[in-house]
């Protein structure tokens, strides 16, 4: 498999990072993971925009990362990805420079790194829906920021994985926040509910594709918190993000949501979302800087 480093398409095996590297040594980095369709990825530039948010907030040198798409579609064609589905992953870092707690000197480089890979979608979790586990929410503050810092995320998905779980998701104050590599949305009463951005959730692509969708089907749409006892109560419950597109959840802790299948919303957005993807609807990019 190619990848590619500081500007240099290499091997992966042959690939290096200095054991000097801050995203080694203190997680000082962030990362994106996009995903190609028969060698097309999909909203690219809102996963670019994200990263050069999340460089801004962290206040990295360089805060402009448009190159990267063309190393994306650079990987796919150099490792013969353009057919079938493909994850895409980017990592940025601070850099190298001698461990300590303030930054590195003005005119360190950042470490950039991109790989890819062939990928499989779960088909049968999203046609049969998951079991999902909740958990507190210890994560830090800045969870809008995509950062590499993912401990929590870690152990929340182990801990679903021995309790036959597909996802992990997060509890804070009483209310959902989201899953560990998902953003979380409830129907209850008819109308899709998922909590509004804020530092204590990532913005989602997926998840603004999904809004969009249901504002221009005119499914009822609402941004509010979703507390752990009405997800209990919700006729349908979802997840979305860049690997599960929008995947049912059928129980919570092993026990049914609703009738313990798909509910009808759930599966309108998931065909909704999948016409989006091939290009048989126009949801167009917009520009998301500022809407972090």
């Amino acid at each position: 498999m190619i990848s590619y480093l500081n500007g240099h398409y290499l091997p992966k095996g042959e690939i290096a990072i200095s054991p000097d590297d801050r995203g080694f040594l203190f997680a000082d980095g962030l990362y994106e993971v996009m995903r190609s369709y028969d060698g097309e990825i999909f909203q690219p530039q809102a996963h670019i925009e994200r990263l050069s948010y999340g460089a801004e907030q962290l206040r990295f040198q360089q805060m402009e990362f448009s190159f990267l798409i063309e190393v994306a579609e650079e990987l796919i064609g150099r490792n013969q990805l353009n057919r079938g589905d493909a994850i895409i992953y980017i990592q940025v870092t601070r850099g190298i420079a001698p461990r300590l707690h303030k930054f590195p000197p003005p005119g360190t480089s950042l470490t950039v790194y991109a790989t890819i890979r062939p990928f499989q979608p779960k088909t049968d979790e999203m046609t049969e829906g998951i079991n999902v586990i909740f958990v507190p929410d210890q994560r830090w503050a800045r969870t809008d920021i995509k950062s590499i810092g993912l401990l929590p995320n870690v152990l929340a998905q182990q801990r679903a994985m021995e309790n036959n779980a597909a996802e992990a998701v997060f509890i804070r104050d009483g209310a959902i926040t989201e899953g560990t590599r998902s953003n979380f949305f409830a129907v209850i009463g008819g109308t899709v509910i998922t909590r509004p951005r804020t530092n204590y959730i990532l913005a989602g692509i997926t998840r603004k594709m999904v809004i969009e969708i249901c504002q221009k089907s005119s499914i009822p749409f609402q941004e509010r918190s979703i507390f752990e006892t009405e997800a209990h109560e919700a006729q349908e419950l979802f997840i979305a993000g860049t690997t599960v597109e929008v995947t049912p959840v059928v129980q919570i802790e092993g026990k049914n949501v609703g009738n313990g299948k798909p509910g009808p919303i759930t599966m309108k957005l998931q065909k909704a979302f999948a016409e989006l993807v091939h290009g048989t609807i126009e949801v167009t990019e917009k520009n998301f800087r500022n809407k972090y």
